[in-house]
């Protein structure tokens, strides 16, 4: 075992900070992020006068945020700099730790451990004291032995490296099978067996007139507005053939409602303890309903916002942000809710066609016409005109729910495949965690 003090010895290199001189200064990013440059400013600028400075090659912590993987090597580019007494810095003993060595020990948890348990004070005003870091013991094998296991760490780190790399590579090709089996699906690529087997089911033709007589019904009994009448659907605007059987149409034709939800009256203030589920887009993910940080709103707002109720078999698609395009079904766990501005609900004139349509969304297909359909002064977004208009192909009845089937048969052996990879990067994680523990452990008694 020993002492911190033994392999770090303070350097205190007092400097005088004057005007009309140029300092850089130094700032230390937490999580092992290691020392940065914060800025260079004249000394007329600083208010704190009596400073240290610091040289590349030292070792340099932060008082407050070391117990945080706030510390690091000084870089060369920052030899020079200047720091407050709030930074620690130490020149490196080198007749005790090999650099490359103590550089991979600032790593371990161990070290990591020596500066939580330093930190003494009040919860949110803990800092160092030196004295006590500087007495921790360390488990630090012999300088003799330090070569070697710098040689075994790097031998995993070069095993873990290419099992990442490998791991990346299969998550890049599971992503693109998981957006081919759609594609495919959407093309009836999946189901033509199944055509061969069902050469008498109802065409989408037929489909298509009942889902039309029904929107008439709605608008009859005033349940629905009268809609513009909409262009035909173009060559030009037809990506890819679809079976014998199948019809092209727009996603307006087979919604019974589309749009935008809305923000209540006074934002996030609104938002209230418990009451109706307030869905945004951080909710919405292609799996599914995401909703262990739902926010709330009360009846009476919720019923002032009547027009973006949603409700089980509805899909939302979120349609502004960084996360444009994610889309998931409402489940039957929530009666009733509303969504933001951010989220559209498309409801199905057939519910039954909502988890086909919701196939079609997470297409490249329809994912590109997102992407072609974005628009606005500063914020990008899918307006609900052109998302009305985009083409859909359309199967039987009876073939969607086929599709549907053959697609979570598919998708949940990408889930399997998907398991597998994360367990090999579990593993690849604990091969190099346990060169680390062996080599820094404390020796048993």
């Amino acid at each position: 075992m020993k002492r911190i003090g033994d392999i770090l010895r303070r350097n205190k290199t007092p400097v005088v900070v004057e005007d009309g001189t140029s300092y850089k200064q130094v700032t230390i990013r937490m999580n092992y992020k290691g020392v940065v440059l914060r800025g260079t400013q004249d000394g007329s600028t600083i208010g704190t006068k009596n400073q240290f400075a610091v040289s590349a090659g030292q070792f340099i912590l932060s008082r407050i945020d070391a117990r945080q993987g706030a510390f690091g090597i000084i870089p060369e580019e920052l030899d020079g700099a200047i720091v407050t007494n709030d930074f620690l810095a130490f020149d490196i003993n080198e007749d005790e730790v090999e650099i490359e060595f103590f550089n991979v020990f600032l790593q371990s948890p161990y070290f990591l451990e020596a500066c939580k348990k330093a930190s003494r004070g009040n919860t949110n005003r803990k800092r160092v004291e030196e004295d006590f870091f500087l007495n921790y013991e360390v488990n630090l094998p012999p300088y003799r032995e330090q070569r070697q296991l710098i040689k075994r760490i790097t031998k995993a780190r070069v095993a873990v490296a290419a099992a990442q790399h490998e791991i990346t590579h299969q998550q890049s090709l599971l992503a693109k099978l998981k957006q081919g089996i759609l594609q495919e699906a959407i093309q009836g690529k999946l189901t033509a067996d199944w055509r061969a087997a069902h050469p008498d089911v109802e065409p989408a033709s037929q489909l298509l007139h009942r889902i039309q007589a029904e929107k008439a019904r709605l608008i009859a009994a005033k349940k629905l507005r009268k809609e513009k009448p909409l262009p035909k659907i173009t060559p030009a605007e037809i990506p890819f053939e679809i079976p014998k059987g199948w019809e092209w149409c727009r996603l307006i034709e087979l919604s019974e409602k589309t749009g935008s939800g809305s923000t209540p009256s006074g934002g996030k203030s609104a938002y209230s303890a418990s009451g109706i589920p307030f869905l945004r887009s951080q909710n919405v993910h292609d799996y599914g309903l995401v909703l262990n940080d739902v926010a709330k709103i009360s009846a009476a707002i919720h019923k002032r916002m009547e027009g973006t109720t949603v409700f089980p078999a509805d899909i939302l698609l979120n349609i502004t942000g960084g996360s444009i395009g994610r889309c998931a079904i409402v489940s039957d766990e929530i009666e009733e809710a509303n969504v933001n501005q951010h989220v559209a609900i498309i409801r199905p004139v057939l519910r039954q066609s909502n988890q086909y349509l919701h196939a079609v969304i997470l297409t490249p297909y329809f994912q590109g016409k997102i992407e072609e359909a974005q628009t606005g002064a500063g914020r990008e977004g899918l307006p609900k005109n052109k998302m009305d208009r985009i083409a859909i192909p359309l199967p039987p009845l009876a073939e969607q729910a086929a599709i549907v089937e053959r697609v979570e048969a598919l998708m949940t052996t990408c889930r399997l495949l998907e398991a597998e990879i994360k367990h090999t990067r579990t593993h690849a994680a604990h091969l190099l965690q346990a060169v680390l523990k062996e080599a820094f452990a404390p020796a048993s008694s």
